[in-house]
């Protein structure tokens, strides 16, 4: 059995998704610079976390337990000692390290990015008071003020799995089955089709507009930073020719271009057909998860 790297990149919408630290009475938005601008993202802790919540409330997988280690006072949060991935498939999907009895460590096999904005931030701000409540109060002569940075944008983000890793932990000699493998990972992609994430009193739908990647040979990312859009008066548009530069891209026998299958919302984007994708390859947002997860299921079994 030839091995085998699950890699799809989405695009979603959303806006103010991720705070950092604020000054006075500013909320800042976590930033990072590019091309000479500024672009708000959500971290992948951020995004694991929303991840983690959703399997947990779809699926009932429970939370990892976790501890101090050494000092209460002064140790480090980690999964307790008792904690394996056949209990727990969040330390399956995102590893663990565990100091308590020596140096146990299992890397993340689920590898996530930071979703990124595709469109540059241009220091707006919101301008916020609590007068609601303050007028609630008798003889009230002010009110707090709030300046949040605000952001609505397309966002990009990558996520890359070794399946021959999945279910497999060598430190505790667990090898799940087949099934368990496929159940974990249909109901994982599950958690990403539908993603939502509560901040600041609102719920943001992170939900992929547009996913492109399938199941290769290398575990390359290969459409990691290869999401672009431009805009006109009525049309958003991705950048076809960058992304069809990467399906020509030769893996040992085949392209990428041979592996990949493409979904997307109807009507987002002006342009999906450019893409060079054969046409049985092209799905809807559900068909593109259902035919990812049979793909996954005909690997392993």
């Amino acid at each position: 059995m030839t091995k085998k790297y699950l890699h799809f990149a989405v695009v979603f919408k959303g806006s103010n998704l991720n705070y950092g630290e604020g000054v006075g009475n500013i909320l800042s938005l976590k930033k990072m610079s590019s091309y000479g601008k500024n672009y708000s993202y959500m971290s992948r802790q951020a995004l694991r976390y929303d991840i983690v919540r959703m399997l947990n409330e779809m699926y009932n997988y429970p939370l990892t337990p976790v501890a101090k280690s050494g000092n209460k006072a002064d140790g480090v949060i980690q999964f307790e000692e008792s904690t394996t991935i056949q209990d727990y498939p969040e330390i399956d999907f995102f590893g663990y390290m565990k100091t308590s009895d020596g140096n146990k460590i299992r890397k993340a096999v689920i590898r996530i990015t930071d979703a990124v904005s595709l469109e540059p931030f241009h220091n707006e701000m919101d301008f916020g008071t609590n007068k609601g409540l303050a007028d609630r109060i008798e003889n009230n002569v002010g009110n707090d003020i709030f300046q949040p940075e605000i952001h609505n944008s397309y966002y990009s983000y990558s996520i890359t799995c070794d399946l021959d890793k999945i279910g497999k932990d060598e430190i505790y000699d667990i090898d799940l089955d087949s099934a368990e493998k496929t159940q974990r990972l249909s109901n994982l992609l599950s958690a990403i089709k539908l993603l939502y994430r509560d901040i600041r009193g609102k719920r943001e739908n992170l939900s992929p507009l547009l996913v492109i990647g399938g199941l290769y040979d290398s575990g390359n990312p290969f459409f990691y930073n290869r999401i672009k859009l431009s805009f006109t008066k009525e049309k958003t548009l991705i950048d076809t020719e960058m992304i069809n530069s990467v399906l020509k891209i030769k893996v040992l026998n085949n392209t990428v271009g041979d592996r990949t299958i493409l979904g997307a919302v109807a009507g987002e984007f002006s342009n999906v057909d450019s893409i060079k994708i054969n046409k049985d390859n092209t799905y809807d947002i559900e068909d593109f998860f259902v035919t990812l997860s049979e793909n996954i299921t005909t690997y392993y079994g």
